[in-house]
C-alpha cells in the first residue's frame, strides 16, 4: 500500500520524490541554523576581545546578506532534483539568476558602503563633506546596479555588446556630449578624497577670490567679497593652480616705509631697532629683519618682513595696525617724520645787463 503511494506520480515526479526533496530542503534549512548559531557565537565571542567595529559588520553582514544567500542555494540545489518540464525548469533558473544577482548586489553595495564609512569616520568629515559623501555613495549604489542589471540581461539571453554596438553613431554622440559632464564627476571624486580645499576654506584662482560655499557633482560654488556667486566647473578647479588661504599656518609680510631725507644719520640708525621692538611687542608675531633699502626720489626707505603667527586675514590686518600705531607714536617721540612726495624747485635770478 505505502509502495503504491510513494511510487504514485504527480507532475513526473513520484511521492517518494517530493518526500525526498522536502526531508532535502528541511535538513538543509537546519544545518544552515545550526552553522549560523555556531558563527554567530564565535564572532560576538571574538567581537568582545576587539576594538574595532569590523567585528559587528560581520556580524550583521552574515545575518542579513549571506543566509539568505544560504537559503537561496539549500532551495535550488534542492528543487534542481526535481523532474521539470523545460518550461519550468527554465522559470526556475530565471527566477534564481535573478534573486542571486540582487542578494549579490545588495552584499556588494553593503561591503562598498562600509568601507567608504569608515574613511569618513577616519577623516572626520565636516558637515560639507558629509553632504558630498551621501552623493558619492548615491553614485556607487548607481554604477554598481547598472553593472549587475546588465550582467542579468546578459545571463537572461540578451546580448548586451549587440545592443551597445548598434547604438552606432548615436552612442558615440551622446559619449561626446557626456564627455564633459563626466570630466567633472571625476573631478568630483578627485576633490573629495585629494581634498585640495573645503567649505568655509578662501580660495584665489586665477583672478578671482571667495570662500567655498559648496562642492557638487559639476559645480563648485565660490562667495567672493563683493558678495556674488562664483560658480567653476570642477575640472577646471582641478586644472588651475589654487591658492588656500585656509591652511596657511602663518602669514610673510612685507611692507616698508620711508622718512625724510632731513633725518638725521643717527636717527636712521634707530629706526631698524624701533620697528623690531614694535614688532615683537604684538602678540602672535616672529620678526624677521628690518633694513635701511635704498634711496628714493623723496625718501630713505626702509624694508621690513615679519611673520604672523595665523593664516586669518583679519588678524593679520589688526595685527599691522597695532604695529603702525606703534612706529608712528615711537617716531613722533623720536622727532622722527614720515616722507611724503615732495619737489624742491631751485630758481636762479638772472644777472643784470650792465
Amino acid at each position: 500500500m505505502f509502495s503504491e503511494i510513494f511510487d504514485k506520480t504527480i507532475l513526473q515526479n513520484s511521492v517518494m520524490d517530493y518526500i525526498v526533496f522536502f526531508v532535502s530542503f528541511l535538513a538543509g534549512i537546519i544545518f544552515i541554523q545550526i552553522l549560523k548559531s555556531i558563527v554567530i557565537k564565535r564572532l560576538k565571542v571574538w567581537s568582545e576581545k576587539t576594538a574595532t567595529s569590523i567585528d559587528d559588520f560581520l556580524i550583521k553582514l552574515f545575518e542579513q546578506k549571506l543566509v539568505p544567500l544560504l537559503y537561496f542555494g539549500v532551495f535550488y540545489l534542492t528543487i534542481k532534483s526535481l523532474s521539470m518540464t523545460e518550461a519550468v525548469k527554465k522559470a526556475v533558473d530565471v527566477a534564481g539568476i535573478i534573486l542571486l544577482t540582487f542578494l549579490v548586489i545588495r552584499l556588494i553595495i553593503v561591503i562598498i558602503n562600509y568601507i567608504i564609512e569608515s574613511y569618513a569616520k577616519k577623516t572626520s568629515l565636516d558637515p560639507g563633506r558629509q553632504q558630498n559623501f551621501r552623493g558619492i555613495i548615491t553614485i556607487v549604489k548607481v554604477i554598481i546596479w547598472t553593472a549587475g542589471g546588465a550582467f542579468l540581461l546578459d545571463n537572461l539571453g540578451f546580448k548586451i555588446s549587440a545592443v551597445l554596438a548598434g547604438l552606432g553613431i548615436g552612442g558615440i554622440a551622446v559619449a561626446l556630449a557626456a564627455q564633459t559632464i563626466l570630466g567633472d564627476l571625476f573631478s568630483y571624486f578627485v576633490i573629495f578624497f585629494d581634498r585640495p580645499f573645503e567649505v568655509g576654506d578662501f580660495i584665489i584662482v586665477g583672478d578671482y577670490m571667495g570662500s567655498i560655499e559648496y562642492i557638487g557633482i559639476k559645480t563648485t560654488r565660490v562667495r567672493s567679497l563683493g558678495g556674488e556667486q562664483l560658480v567653476f566647473s570642477n575640472t577646471d578647479l582641478t586644472n588651475s593652480r589654487i591658492k588656500n588661504y585656509k591652511r596657511m599656518e602663518k602669514r610673510r609680510v612685507l611692507f616698508s616705509l620711508g622718512v625724510t631725507y632731513q633725518t638725521s644719520t643717527e636717527q636712521i640708525k634707530e629706526v631698524p631697532g624701533i620697528i623690531k621692538k614694535a614688532i615683537e611687542n604684538v602678540n602672535d608675531t616672529v620678526f624677521d629683519r628690518a633694513h635701511f633699502s635704498s634711496y628714493g626720489d623723496f625718501s630713505l626707505n626702509f624694508e621690513i618682513v615679519y611673520y604672523v603667527l595665523s593664516g586669518d586675514y583679519n588678524k593679520y590686518m589688526d595685527i599691522q595696525q597695532e604695529i603702525n600705531f606703534q612706529i608712528k607714536e615711537i617716531f613722533e617721540k623720536r622727532g622722527i617724520e614720515f616722507a611724503y612726495p615732495t619737489q624742491t624747485l631751485f630758481m636762479e635770478k638772472p644777472q643784470e645787463n650792465s
